[in-house]
C-alpha cells in the first residue's frame, strides 16, 4: 500500500504543476473594448471551442477533475 501511495503523490504533484500552467496560459474571459466595436463576433470568437484556447478550457476540466479524485483518494488513504 505505501508503494500505491507514494505513486499516487507523485501523480498528484505532477497534476498541480500542470494545473497551474495550463491555468495561467489561458486568457482572460473579460471582452474588453473588443466588445463595444463587434469584435467578438469574429471567425475566432464563434470557433473558440475548435481554437488551442478550447483546447486549454477542455484540459484544465480534465486536471481538475484528476486533481479533484486525487485529493479524496489521497486523504481516504492518510485517514486509515
Amino acid at each position: 500500500m505505501g508503494v500505491l501511495r507514494v505513486l499516487l503523490t507523485i501523480v498528484y504533484i505532477i497534476d498541480c504543476v500542470a494545473l497551474a500552467a495550463i491555468v495561467l496560459m489561458q486568457e482572460g474571459k473579460s471582452a474588453g473594448l473588443g466588445a463595444i466595436a463587434g469584435a467578438a463576433e469574429t471567425y475566432w470568437g464563434q470557433n473558440k471551442g475548435r481554437s488551442m484556447e478550447g483546447g486549454l478550457v477542455k484540459l484544465t476540466k480534465i486536471l481538475a477533475a484528476v486533481f479533484f479524485i486525487l485529493s479524496l483518494v489521497l486523504s481516504m488513504s492518510f485517514l486509515k
